[in-house]
């Protein structure tokens, strides 16, 4: 299995950036797609996660109503709209695949997990 994320990069705060994971080796409409996001000291945090379907969607409330993930199962794919930036969102953020039909919060419960793509907002 692999997970591939792409998109980050600089962007100034109120910008926007789109991320998208690619995910091969699994039938990827089985799969609960999550991201994540990491900066240096602090735990891995649940960024938002989608079911497998596409038809349940759930999002931190740090970032609900700028933030929208969504999922293409016919291109093993999953995105993640980031509207607004803050500086505060600035991290690595990682997309992780789970063989569960329900989307979980803990990094813990996800069992692939891409190298992870590096956001740097400037204020």
């Amino acid at each position: 299995v692999q997970v591939v994320e792409s998109g980050g990069g600089l962007v100034q705060a109120g910008g926007s950036l789109r991320l998208s994971c690619a995910a091969s080796g699994l039938t990827f409409s089985n799969y609960t797609m999550g991201w994540f996001r990491q900066t240096p000291g602090k735990e891995r945090e649940f960024v938002a996660g989608v079911s497998g379907s596409g038809s349940s969607l759930y999002s931190t409330d740090s970032v609900k109503g700028r933030f929208t993930i969504s999922r293409d199962n016919a291109k093993n794919a999953v995105y993640l709209q980031m509207d607004r930036l803050k500086p505060e969102d600035a991290a690595v953020y990682y997309c992780a695949a789970r063989a569960f039909p329900f989307i979980s919060r803990s990094s813990d419960t996800y069992d692939y997990w891409g190298q992870g793509t590096q956001v740097t907002v400037s204020s």
